[in-house]
């Protein structure tokens, strides 16, 4: 998608141990028009697949996934909590990840109730990397028994080997932008 990877190459950050920091758009102050250009995208890229929910994980990924929803008809949007919470009740689907960029684990949780047997669900996240916190919603969609529709990822690192693993497993995996390499000493940034 030529407008985010413009974004990218205009306000991205490009820091030391392959870290791509577009904090200014996409996870921390969000640009809600690029939002919904990304959702309309997605519906696009997965126009004929039935989509019952969006799964996504906190935190970034609930802006995203909540516009993207607008496009899909306003299916609900369930996201993968990664803290505890006394709010939570009921039964709960939990498994590990591990942040590339934050260099931690995290046991993430998604409440039964939430993801019914049968459905389908598109997943979407802001990055993907090294794959581990698909590889952990999938896992919860495995164990809840829904069928995954594809993947929607805003910046892929194709330089990383999480995308290629997913689409070798048969995922559809749609990112908006892969980012070929990366210099921290330049600031550029290539795209496939």
């Amino acid at each position: 998608m030529k407008e985010l990877e413009d974004r990218i190459r205009q306000d991205g950050i490009v820091r030391e141990g392959n870290v791509l920091k577009v904090d200014s758009f996409l996870n921390h102050r969000c640009d809600v028009s690029l939002y919904d250009k990304m959702g309309a995208e997605w519906a696009r890229l997965f126009a004929g697949k039935q989509v019952d929910k969006i799964l996504t994980i906190e935190s970034s990924g609930i802006g995203i996934a909540c516009v993207a929803s607008t496009h899909f008809g306003n299916v609900p949007v369930v996201f993968a909590r990664k803290t505890e919470s006394k709010n939570l009740d009921g039964e709960q689907y939990r498994t590990q990840i591990r942040s590339y960029t934050k260099g931690r684990t995290y046991e993430v949780i998604v409440a039964k109730r939430f993801l019914e047997r049968g459905e389908h669900v598109i997943i979407l996240d802001d990055f993907l990397a090294m794959g581990c916190a698909l590889n952990g919603l999938l896992e919860i969609c495995e164990e809840a028994g829904v069928i995954v529709e594809g993947i929607g990822i805003a910046i892929e690192k194709g330089f990383q080997p999480g995308g290629k693993a997913l689409r070798e497993e048969g995922y559809q995996v749609e990112s908006l932008a892969i980012v070929q390499s990366m210099d921290a000493e330049t600031g550029e940034i290539e795209f496939a």
